[in-house]
């Protein structure tokens, strides 16, 4: 009798794998998907966001509905080069650092512009807002004869107390569930094994020729 010299042969690791209890991928899915989302939370710099308002209202030539038709127009002028331009001036940023991190929004029922800027500083935050609301005001003052409206300031952007990007925590959180989804998806695309051991073929089932010559045959 000769003896194997390879020695005993040890199961593949894909068999090793396919043999863990099906807990186990889910568990592991949801823990490096926990660690990866808590240290991207640790690394990004925090977001700080602040928002000064700016409303439109009526001379005595002009009513409230031209009022709310301009609100809705200097809303979209106020992330323009023109304004931007007299912005950095006294939020001390670029203009390009303006354009990323400045969003203005309107409402269709109050002739009011939000102006809202984004920082990793919560005092630049606060400072670029307030610096577009203020340009903005002014230039609806060089066409204040022309439009009948007036642009005023009311209410200023005050420094965010907390940052408004997501914690460490939460990213931690969204992390392991997407961790834990992805360690689902494999155990549904994973063969399947048998009491035996063995994995499940799906049976053959014989084309109608085949099964024609056999009955032939008969």
């Amino acid at each position: 009798m000769t003896e194997n010299p390879t020695g005993p042969q040890r199961p593949a690791p894909l068999t090793r794998a396919r043999a863990l209890p099906a807990w186990s991928l889910l568990a592991a899915g949801a823990v490096a998907g926990g660690l990866l989302g808590g240290a991207y939370g640790l690394v990004k710099a925090p977001t700080y966001t602040a928002t000064s308002y700016v409303v439109a209202v009526p001379t005595e030539k002009s009513d409230p509905a031209s009022a709310l038709g301009f609100a809705q127009a200097y809303g979209r002028v106020a992330t323009q080069l023109a304004v931007l331009g007299d912005a950095q001036v006294w939020a001390g940023v670029p203009v390009k650092t303006l354009q990323s991190n400045v969003r203005t929004a309107t409402s269709p029922d109050a002739p009011m512009v939000s102006i809202t800027a984004t920082s990793s500083r919560a005092d630049v935050a606060a400072d670029m807002a307030n610096a577009v609301a203020r340009a903005l005001t002014r230039h609806a003052d060089t066409a204040q004869s022309a439009t009948n409206v007036e642009l005023q300031q009311f209410a200023r952007a005050v420094k965010p107390g907390a940052p408004s990007s997501a914690s460490p925590a939460l990213t931690g959180l969204v992390g392991a569930s997407a961790g834990g989804l992805l360690g689902g998806l494999v155990l549904l695309v994973r063969p399947r094994r048998t009491r035996g051991g063995e994995e499940r073929v799906a049976a053959s089932v014989p084309g109608p020729a085949v099964a024609a010559d056999a009955h032939g045959a008969l």
